[in-house]
């Protein structure tokens, strides 16, 4: 069964960095790919990154790309998020998110967006707070 438990989060102010962890427990497989996606108070659910196949594809919204890092640790299990110089727009919901096993291809690509539509599970998301 897999759950997935962000951690990390938390109030920062602007140009600070913060890391966030999900823990994928009975998520090992690499062809399963897992995302981070952010939602903001009235706005809908928005992927901002994602990996699949052990790391050689990565994905990252135009919005974060250059300050945000995906990773992925497979003695750790688990999928983390590098946030630097961070702006007060970046305050939102974080959710850790994976597909089904076998999916991954279908729901991830260096140049495609992840759907949240395309994720099969999902954690119960953590904070994130950038004051200017």
């Amino acid at each position: 069964q897999v759950q997935l438990v962000e951690s990390g989060g938390g109030s920062v102010q602007a140009g600070g960095s913060l890391r966030l962890s999900c823990a994928t427990a009975g998520a090992t497989s690499n062809s399963r790919c897992f995302g981070w996606f952010r939602q903001a108070p009235g706005k809908g659910r928005e992927g901002v990154a994602a990996i699949y196949a052990g790391g050689s594809s990565l994905y990252y919204s135009e919005s974060v790309k250059g300050r945000f890092t995906i990773s992925r640790d497979k003695a750790e299990n688990t999928v983390n998020l590098q946030m630097d110089s961070l702006k007060p727009e970046d305050t939102a919901m974080y959710y850790c998110a994976a597909t089904e096993y076998g999916r991954g291809a279908f729901a991830c690509g260096s140049v495609k967006t992840p759907r949240a539509a395309d994720f099969d599970h999902w954690g119960q998301g953590t904070q994130v707070t950038v004051s200017s």
